[in-house]
C-alpha cells in the first residue's frame, strides 16, 4: 500500500490527518503538483481523476479522492470511529461533511484558484467567479457558528471527518486574508480545542 501525494494540498493534508488520528502510517511518493508531476501519463495511468492524493492498493486497484480514501482507512481500521458510530450519527457525520465540501472547500478552492491565479498554466482563471465564490464562502461562517455554539463538534458530541474537513477549510481561507477571530467565538474556541489534539500539532 502507498500513497501517492502533495503534502501541503488541502485534500493530502486531510487524509494525513485522517491517518494520524486513526494512528496509521504507510509509505508515501511525492507527487509535485505545482511542476505538474500528476499531469504525466504514468500518473494518470493510475489516478482516474488525475488528483492527488492517490492511493495505491495490495492489489494493484486505486483509490483516488480523499474521503473515499478515508472510508477505505475507516472500514479496515474502524476504531477510533470518524464516520459515526449510530445510525443517526454516520448520517449527521455526512450530512456536515456535504456542507462543508460543497458550501465550504470548493468555494474557498475557486476563490483561490481563480484569485491567485495559482494555476493560470493549466486552466483558465476568472477574477469575478474567484469574487463571487469568495462571497459564497462567507455565508457559510454563521452557520458553522450555530453549530459549534450549540455542539462541541460539528457533527455533535463526537470529533469526525467533518472536523478535520472544516478545520482543512479554514486553514485554506488564510490564503485569502479570512481569519477566524473574536467575531466567531465558537468558531474560534473550537478551533483552539481541535489544534490541541496531537494530529493536529504545528496546524495553527
Amino acid at each position: 500500500m502507498k500513497l501517492y501525494e502533495t503534502p501541503s494540498t488541502p485534500n493530502c493534508l486531510r487524509v494525513s490527518l485522517f491517518l494520524a488520528e486513526k494512528g496509521l502510517d504507510i509509505p508515501r511518493e511525492l507527487i509535485d503538483v505545482r511542476a505538474g508531476d500528476n499531469l504525466k501519463e504514468d500518473f494518470n495511468n493510475k489516478s482516474v481523476n488525475g488528483l492527488v492524493p492517490t492511493l495505491e492498493l495490495d492489489n494493484g486497484e486505486y483509490l483516488c479522492e480523499s474521503i473515499a480514501i478515508c472510508r477505505y482507512f475507516e472500514e479496515i481500521h474502524p476504531h477510533p470511529a470518524l464516520f459515526g458510530t449510530s445510525h443517526l450519527e454516520r448520517a449527521r457525520v455526512e450530512m456536515w461533511q456535504r456542507i462543508i465540501e460543497l458550501q465550504g472547500i470548493m468555494l474557498i478552492g475557486q476563490a483561490i484558484r481563480n484569485l491567485t491565479q495559482i494555476y493560470k498554466d493549466r486552466e483558465n482563471c476568472i477574477e469575478d467567479w474567484g469574487h463571487e465564490a469568495l462571497l459564497r464562502f462567507r455565508k457559510l461562517l454563521p452557520t458553522l457558528e450555530a453549530q459549534l455554539k450549540a455542539h462541541p463538534y460539528l457533527a455533535g458530541d463526537n470529533f469526525s471527518v467533518a472536523d478535520i474537513s472544516a478545520f482543512i477549510m479554514l486553514k485554506m481561507a488564510t490564503k485569502l486574508d479570512i481569519e477566524i477571530d473574536q467575531r466567531w467565538p465558537s468558531i474560534h474556541q473550537w478551533q483552539k480545542n481541535i489544534q490541541q489534539r496531537p494530529a493536529f500539532a504545528g496546524l495553527g
